[in-house]
């Protein structure tokens, strides 16, 4: 033990350790495998369906896959068939339940059809084998075009696609007759008359007075103060009968009050305006929002959909947004009572702008 400090042997066991530790670590750049690395199984065998084994069943599928094409195409007839042999009357509930359920029926046909159609296609005719996609570059040449034709011509062939003309043809027409419906219900969304004469004509007319929305008072030229604004409707719409909510989108009215010194007008609608006051449409010329926020200090309409904004000083015209052109202004008046009365009705369409707009 007293031995133990001598340096030599301190020397030697110092060695000995090191020695040691050095037999146990790896060497640099050398890499450790690991035994119980998991063997790659490879592919299990493969399963073959009985559409494969049996010539009939394979074409009893490939008949299965067309019917239901067919069907898809039924379907989508149907559905405009139904939209035309039920159509929605006004007043009948009734009306729009049967049309919406025949419709509703059609079209789950068509998609239906081509979704089962296609399923069963893949899954009862076409390879089913499992397969293994190798990496390769991005960068595109003469051999990977050649590879990638020679991927779709084996698509192709293990799907029949080629081969298999009448699950094709059905699939084809399946995929042609399925927007059919979509077509004759957009088509019905426009109006049957000329949209430019719709509105156009509202029930503004000459000595038609303008009265407060929503409580159909006339309102009086004195009552117009400056800085206010009065949402307005002509009188008697509440007596309508029918088409009331038409009607007033159509007609829907801003009335304001500037000072004469503000008021900016063109030679052609001086007389348009009475002692500062203004009438425009409510309408937004943009998407057909209501424009209903009028600042005083400024005399502009901002509309709170999209932000468009009105200079209501200069025959509101646009300073500001999407909207495309300004509001059409209603030209107005007072009669011997002093109301406020239309001296006719808009001079151009309102609401948004669209394709069949000449002004």
């Amino acid at each position: 033990m007293a031995d133990g400090h001598d340096g030599t042997t301190s020397g030697e066991t110092a060695g000995t350790v090191v020695e040691s530790h050095a037999s146990t670590a790896p060497s640099s750049g050398v890499a450790v495998e690991r035994a119980d690395r998991i063997a790659n199984p490879g592919f299990r065998p493969e399963r073959l369906r009985v559409t494969d084994l049996d010539p009939a069943k394979e074409r009893q599928a490939e008949r299965t896959v067309s019917g239901l094409f067919l069907l898809s195409v039924a379907g989508s007839v149907l559905a405009v068939v139904a939209y035309v042999a039920f159509p929605i009357v006004e007043g009948e509930p009734n009306s729009i339940r049967l049309n919406n359920l025949f419709l509703g029926l059609g079209i789950t046909l068509g998609l239906l059809g081509i979704g089962i159609g296609a399923v069963h296609w893949s899954k009862a005719l076409m390879h089913g084998h499992e397969l293994v996609e190798e990496r390769h570059g991005t960068r595109g040449s003469d051999d990977t075009r050649a590879k990638a034709i020679e991927v779709f011509q084996a698509g192709n062939a293990e799907s029949g696609f080629t081969r298999r003309r009448l699950v094709r043809n059905t699939l084809i027409g399946a995929l042609v007759a399925t927007p059919i419906p979509a077509i004759a219900i957009f088509r019905d969304l426009a109006p049957a008359e000329d949209p430019v004469a719709l509105l156009k004509q509202t029930m503004w007319k000459e000595g038609v007075r303008l009265a407060r929305d929503p409580s159909g008072t006339p309102i009086k030229a004195s009552e117009v103060t400056i800085g206010s604004a009065f949402h307005v409707i002509p009188e008697g719409l509440s007596e309508l009968e029918s088409h009331k909510l038409e009607e007033k989108a159509k007609a829907a009215v801003l009335l304001m009050r500037l000072p004469l010194d503000r008021l900016n007008e063109r030679d052609d609608r001086k007389g348009w305006s009475y002692d500062g006051i203004v009438a425009y449409s409510k309408i937004c010329t943009h998407v057909g929002c209501p424009v209903a926020l009028y600042e005083q200090q400024t005399h502009h309409l901002l509309c709170p959909c999209h932000q468009s904004e009105f200079d209501v000083a200069n025959h509101a015209e646009v300073i500001f947004g999407p909207a495309a052109r300004p509001l059409p202004q209603l030209p107005i008046t007072v009669d011997e009572e002093g109301y406020l009365v239309a001296q006719s009705d808009f001079a151009e369409p309102v609401g948004p702008s669209f394709w069949e707009r000449a002004l």
